[in-house]
């Protein structure tokens, strides 16, 4: 029987297929999702085709469209979007205790770790009458979406709401989709723990339409936060330049870095609890050793028998799962590095000292007891990362995302005097007349008024 993950033997053949990169919209390209679309729209719209509708009608119409396309992709549209706050704090009240203790922890531990973020305003001044400085403020007014598809994500709330608390938003507003009716308790109830009292029942891209233009209920916000599907990651890159967003998360990744010493049914489990995601979550391992390969794979298939998303996690390791067999660790950290994963988990006999040599990961899991599903709930970090290759050059979900600088200037006259003209050279350079003369007019009247 062929294993359910498949194995690539060398570095080369692993980055021509299991570390191939799809672009966002090669992952809209299932019969299913075509059909789908054809039978809500009444025509056969692509992906992009239908946010721009969505959009454009939330845009003109307001509510109207908010309500139509609820009822539409999610089942039903509320009486009102708006959640009233006593039933946000009833949803704290109704779930089971031991998921209240678990929010309430999960929560203490992101708010204690993003406090340590350096934020400080600064100003210096230069002795002469001159200063240079930035002021940091907190961005005014920001929106969170909750996604509840396949799964909800209270988790993801968190990981978004408290670190913006912690920046000192005065406004954080959540939407997350009326689901056939029906709003998630463990979503308000995170709402709840993260101090957020605005929250709409919205969901899919006309969730991010009415946060980025506003309509009769919501009033817009200046940044739109969180994951979601296809179409809430097309919606936000529509949007964004109309508000600022934190990034266009592809399908969840993790790719783990494992030798001979590593456990192979710690390895198998978290490629397994990786899979359960999302049949376009992409579960992969690079290893030297045959022997842990073979182990691994054998682990897989014992392990999944007996989960409850299976066909979820068979579909995902099937298409987008597999194990790269390269001939050191060295070339292990070449394919990770180029890869750029959402997620890197070391599971070496020394992990330590593969740290300082990656460049590119959302975030860095070390050792076999820092899992990557423990990383999603509680360790601190926020599990809002960058996928698709995006960790060569963004960062996972942070206070600094909640932030705006204010650059400050301030020229004394022995400044102006020995700076003015290298200003008047290069707006001359350029072009530009009217700048060099405003810097000149300046520097006559500061060399006149030493005559």
């Amino acid at each position: 029987m062929t294993p359910l993950l498949r194995l690539v033997r060398g570095k080369e053949a692993a980055a021509q297929t299991l570390f191939k990169r799809q672009a966002l919209e090669d992952f809209a390209t299932s019969e299913d999702l075509r059909a789908s679309i054809a039978r809500l729209f009444g025509e056969p719209l692509t992906p992009l085709e239908v946010v721009a509708r969505i959009v454009a009608d939330v845009r003109s119409q307001g509510d109207e469209a908010l309500r139509r396309y609820s009822a539409l992709l999610d089942g039903a549209a509320p009486e009102a979007f708006r959640v009233p706050p006593e039933r946000i704090a009833q949803a704290w009240e109704r779930i089971r205790p031991e998921l209240r203790e678990a929010l309430q922890k999960a929560a203490e531990r992101i708010r204690a770790f993003h406090a340590r973020q350096y934020t400080s305003s600064w100003l210096e001044w230069d002795g002469q009458g001159g200063a240079l400085g930035q002021i940091v403020r907190p961005l005014e007014r920001v929106g969170i979406y909750a996604p509840h598809g396949r799964a909800p994500y209270p988790s993801s709330l968190l990981m978004a709401a408290i670190p913006a608390r912690v920046a000192g938003v005065p406004e954080v507003v959540v939407a997350t989709p009326f689901h056939h009716g029906v709003l998630n308790e463990a979503i308000l109830a995170a709402a709840y723990v993260a101090g957020v009292e605005e929250v709409y029942a919205l969901g899919g891209a006309q969730a991010i339409a009415a946060l980025a233009y506003g309509t009769e209920s919501v009033r817009r916000v200046d940044k739109i936060m969180g994951p979601g599907n296809l179409f809430v990651v097309l919606a936000k890159r529509q949007v964004y330049g109309t508000v600022d967003i934190d990034q266009l998360p592809g399908p969840t990744e993790t790719l783990l870095i494992a030798d001979e010493t590593a456990n192979p049914a710690y390895v198998a489990a978290d490629l397994l609890a990786q899979a359960e995601h999302d049949p376009l979550a992409s579960a992969l391992l690079i290893t030297p050793s045959e022997a842990l390969a073979q182990s691994v794979q054998r682990e897989v298939e014992r392990q999944v028998a007996v989960l409850s998303r299976r066909a979820i996690i068979e579909e995902s390791l099937s298409q987008r799962g597999g194990i790269a067999l390269v001939a050191n660790l060295d070339e292990a950290l070449d394919l990770a590095n180029a890869y750029a994963p959402e997620h890197l988990c070391l599971l070496t006999a020394d992990p330590w000292s593969l740290v300082g040599r990656v460049r590119n990961a959302g975030g860095i899991f070390v050792g076999e007891l820092a899992s990557e599903a423990l990383g999603d709930y509680i360790v601190g970090p926020s599990h809002i990362m960058p996928t698709a290759g995006t960790a060569r050059f963004s960062s996972p979900v942070n206070v600094w995302d909640f932030l705006k600088i204010t650059s400050i200037f301030s020229v004394g006259a022995p400044a102006a005097r020995e700076i003015s003209p290298a200003a008047i050279v290069l707006a001359e350079e350029e072009g530009l007349t009217a700048h060099a003369e405003a810097i000149r007019l300046r520097l006559r009247d500061l060399t006149e008024g030493e005559r």
